[in-house]
């Protein structure tokens, strides 16, 4: 059969979803894009993030200091990391894993194949981008980590180890160098780390969303449906809410976190877990930052966008359906305060999405023997805008019987 009359569904329209769609379609494929929420609305994950392309993010999340400071943390109301206790027995098949994985020696194996997924991501994004209307929302220019003290920093010397491993050392910079680059910076924070030539989006959901527009206006067929079966085999199945059935010769998984439930069905034990993410984004505000920055107290980042200023992280873990926590937006609401003490700005909003996360920090990528013709492409956790462009040309070269150029064997969606 010839290429230009093969059809593929991709269920789950995200950045990894609308970038493999707009990949797979550039290959002569017939793309069919479905998802209950349109590309780039609020109920995305893509759409609240920090924005960052994170060409950086190469030590792991679990590593024996967040083990050792895990247990006070969630006791400590101005903490970043919520749990909501009833939800524990259901974490723990997720969690076990994942703390297996806290020491030097995994930490250092998984940053392989994490600095693999992330080292380019910046051509990555401007590859996919390039001759769209989204390419005006990437961005460049430093990125910075703030710290109370040099000691904070200097303390880390596993991820101190990890970073030169793969020369993505930051350069140092003292107060004054601070004060000197943002006068409005407070008074806590006395020592920095400093990125230069980095990337960001001005609007996530703005970005996304003109990539599906791009997608749309080449050819590219979406449905606005939500999907409650994907069946795998020789022609694989997807069937939509109300029965309809869709038949393809492919199917894509980029649900994200919801990703998990579909894996089930097909068989397949995935160890996904829906890390919920949290932001508060300032409209007009009185300043700006001048370029991201990494708030290591508090564990957020602060990225200046267009018409707001965003602070988005924390984790907690409550499930996919739990209620939103009302104290993270108010916890990153006054760690604000202690960055900017003299920030003013019109209005605020709060937002709460669901990072898709394995144990091993390692997206799930490619075919299952399990589940023929289904290609998996979710679990990008933090950096999940920032690899969302790769996943998805990777996936355009598995479902065209290209070799990509890199192992992946370890993103087996199987592995677990």
């Amino acid at each position: 059969m010839d290429m230009t009359e093969r059809t593929i569904v991709i269920v789950g329209a995200g950045i990894t979803g609308v970038s493999a769609a707009e990949w797979l379609r550039r290959d002569g494929w017939k793309t069919v894009l479905v998802d209950p929420i349109h590309p780039g609305d609020p109920g995305q994950t893509s759409f609240g993030n920090a924005g960052l392309i994170a060409r950086t993010s190469v030590v792991p999340v679990a590593s024996p200091s967040l083990v050792r400071k895990a247990p006070m943390m969630v006791f400590d109301p101005d903490s970043p990391l919520y749990l909501r206790w009833r939800y524990l027995p259901r974490l723990l098949p997720w969690l076990i894993p994942f703390l297996r994985n806290a020491n030097p020696k995994r930490m250092h194996e998984i940053a392989g194949p994490l600095a693999e997924m992330t080292f380019d991501s910046t051509e990555q994004h401007m590859a996919l981008a390039r001759g769209t209307k989204a390419q005006a929302f990437i961005t460049r220019g430093d990125y910075i980590s703030l710290y109370r003290s040099r000691s904070y920093w200097e303390q880390d010397t596993l991820t101190a180890e990890i970073q030169k491993r793969f020369d993505m050392v930051p350069a140092p910079l003292t107060r004054a160098e601070l004060a000197e680059r943002d006068r409005n910076l407070g008074p806590d924070y006395t020592f920095g780390t400093i990125y230069s030539d980095f990337g960001w989006l001005s609007s996530p959901a703005g970005y996304v969303r003109a990539l599906f527009d791009h997608y749309r206006g080449q050819g590219g067929d979406f449905r606005q449906a939500s999907v409650v079966d994907v069946t795998p085999g020789e022609a694989p199945t997807v069937t939509l809410e109300g029965g309809e059935i869709l038949t393809a010769d492919k199917v894509v998984l980029s649900a994200g976190a919801w990703s998990r439930r579909f894996a089930k069905s097909l068989g397949m034990t995935i160890r996904l877990e829906a890390e919920r993410g949290y932001h508060v984004s300032m409209a007009n505000p009185s300043f700006t930052a001048p370029h991201p920055y990494m708030v290591t107290d508090a564990k957020f980042v602060l990225t200046p966008m267009q018409g707001a200023l965003r602070a988005a992280g924390v984790v907690e873990f409550a499930g996919l359906d739990g209620p939103e926590h009302p104290e993270p937006p108010k916890f990153i609401a006054k760690a604000v305060k202690r960055v900017y003490p003299g920030l003013e700005f019109e209005s605020s909003t709060s937002w709460m999405g669901r990072r898709p996360t394995t144990p091993d920090s390692l997206p799930a990528i490619g075919e299952a023997a399990a589940a023929p013709n289904v290609l998996h492409a979710y679990g990008g956790q933090h950096v999940g805008l920032t690899i969302g462009p790769k996943v998805g040309r990777l996936i355009a070269d598995l479902a065209g019987r290209r070799t990509p150029n890199i192992d992946l064997a370890p993103y087996r969606p199987d592995r677990f």
